[in-house]
């Protein structure tokens, strides 16, 4: 069965960095796609970015351009967002799923529980 985790929220000033990690298991190969979503309180879930399973190509939504990056590391089984910068309209439940990586964030079937991340002085 797969199995998403994500650890690494928390609370940071604006401007500050965080950098979210997912572990993933039950796959026979990691080199799946992978997406990282969001959702704030009372708004629609939103895909931040996302590294495609064949050639690690990426994708970002336009509000974190230049500020956030995707990576993954297929030895550890573990999939990255790298997140500087922090404003606080990036404040949201960030979560890891598995994604197609087709100029966005197309979510597949499974889904990690979520990590909190909060952006306020």
């Amino acid at each position: 069965q797969v199995q998403l985790v994500e650890s690494g929220g928390g609370l940071v000033q604006p401007g500050g960095s965080l950098k979210l990690s997912c572990a993933v298991s039950g796959f026979t190969k990691i080199d799946y796609g992978f997406g990282w979503f969001r959702q704030a309180p009372g708004k629609e879930r939103e895909g931040v970015s996302c590294i495609s399973g064949n050639d690690d190509s990426t994708y970002y939504v336009d509000s974190v351009k230049g500020r956030f990056t995707i990576s993954r590391d297929n030895a550890k089984n573990t999939v990255y967002l790298q997140m500087n910068n922090l404003k606080p309209e990036d404040t949201a439940v960030y979560y890891c799923a598995t994604a197609f990586c087709w100029g966005a964030v197309i979510p597949r079937d499974s889904w990690g529980q979520g990590t909190q991340v909060i952006v306020s002085s």
